[in-house]
């Protein structure tokens, strides 16, 4: 009889052993916190497990809080895709300066490189070309850009603060900077090796041929070209420009100008869709049909506003953060999801298919730019998506009453709450 009632309460201890644990299980698997092993600060019963003693960096920490702190839905990790021109080296020329992000910098950014270049008043990036296609935003100032289009035919342009230009690959181009201020901008070049320091320059060109095949070429005296420089020049500082028609009709090509108009105005642009919580104004093939391998959005949120949740099926997307504070977090297979945080300056990737949203974490607006190495712009939206997918199917997948789905957008909002 005691044997028989020891058995019993062992039995009786093993299933309560059991069900504490498949509580347990489930209470660490709960909304919000889903993880298995549960992850995020939420789970930590001794505060002392939280601290870091080690060495440290305040400054940078202070930077990227939620990559010290992130939140409990955060699963496992990914390739980091967070970069910041605030961190990368300038190359300074009388005349200007400029930084660079590429793949040798930045892994995960394989389709696209980019640049931040400072021109001073009569600041010259000295004609040259590149095997890229170059795309541009104006950030600051204004800029004067010359093209040569592949049919012989030029084009003169000046632009200003939130101004676009697109340069085919091989099309030879210059940049100079204008007064009063001078100009700053960014560049993207359609691969991710692509380096700014690494151009085809006029002056490395008529340095390294035979000055008697350059007579030749020109038609001119060989004493023409005696005072080239041996070193390229790159950025240097010119004199002020004279006025652009006067330089419009200088450089007039009996051809005409090129079909094909390089730079664009976004500031005349109305939004392509705009909510109470912000913007979005996207530029491809079908208002800017130059830029042939660079889609782009302007995307604007206000406080308290939400990029919204969703993915870009056709490109991946690279982000250059003009203005306010926020953070991304980026969803993949696996699972794995990450959460990163973002300031002016920084850097943003998300590869091709990848959900991800933007959250503005400050008390000013966010102004970013997204770019693409396609011809168009596309996006999925996670809301539209379930808003137009059979609602019993999305109430069963998600243990939702069918009535609720009704009351989810068909319309892509972008910026929410709209």
């Amino acid at each position: 009889m005691r044997e028989f009632s020891r058995r019993n309460i062992l039995a009786a201890t093993t299933v309560a052993g059991a069900t504490t644990a498949i509580s347990t299980a489930a209470r660490a698997a709960q909304f919000g916190n889903p993880d298995r092993p549960s992850e995020g600060a939420v789970n930590v019963t001794n505060p002392k497990a939280l601290t870091n003693p080690g060495p440290q960096n305040p400054a940078l920490a202070s930077q990227l809080p939620t990559a010290g702190n992130p939140p409990p839905t955060d699963i496992n990790g990914m390739p980091a895709f967070w970069s910041s021109f605030n961190i990368a080296h300038k190359r300074i020329q009388d005349g200007g300066w400029a930084r660079q992000i590429t793949q040798d910098d930045f892994a995960i950014s394989e389709d696209v490189s980019g640049v931040n270049m400072r021109l001073g008043p009569g600041g010259v990036r000295e004609l040259h070309w590149h095997q890229q296609a170059e795309w541009a935003v104006m950030t600051d100032g204004k800029c004067r850009v010359t093209v040569l289009d592949g049919d012989g035919r030029a084009a003169v342009r000046d632009v200003k603060a939130d101004d676009l230009w697109y340069f085919p690959a091989g099309l030879p181009h210059s940049l100079q900077g204008l007064g009063p201020s001078g100009a700053e901008f960014v560049l993207v070049f359609d691969n991710g090796k692509a380096s700014e320091f690494n151009t085809l320059l006029l002056t490395d060109w008529i340095a390294h041929t035979p000055p008697e095949v350059l007579a030749e070429n020109f038609n001119l005296p060989v004493s023409v070209f005696q005072n080239s420089p041996v070193d390229n020049l790159w950025i240097y500082q010119g004199a002020e420009p004279p006025p652009l028609a006067q330089v419009q009709r200088e450089v007039a090509s009996p051809l005409g100008e090129p079909d094909l108009e390089f730079t664009f105005s976004t500031s005349n642009m109305a939004p392509t869709r705009q909510t109470r919580s912000g913007s979005v104004k996207i530029i491809d093939t079908r208002n800017f049909p130059a830029s042939a391998t660079i889609a782009s959005a302007i995307v604007t949120i206000k406080p308290g506003g939400l990029r919204e949740l969703h993915w870009h099926p056709n490109a991946d997307e690279w982000q250059y953060w003009i203005k306010g504070n926020g953070r991304m977090t980026v969803f993949n297979t696996g699972p794995a999801a990450m959460t990163l945080d973002f300031k002016p300056g920084d850097i943003g990737y998300v590869k091709k298919g990848l959900g991800h949203y933007v959250e503005n974490t400050g008390s000013a607006d966010i102004v970013m730019v997204e770019t693409f190495k396609a011809k168009q712009f596309a996006e999925v939206s996670l809301a539209q998506w379930l808003a137009c997918s059979p609602r019993q199917m999305v109430a069963e997948t998600l243990k939702m009453d069918p009535r609720l789905i009704e009351q989810i957008s068909k319309s892509r909002p972008d910026v929410v709450p709209a």
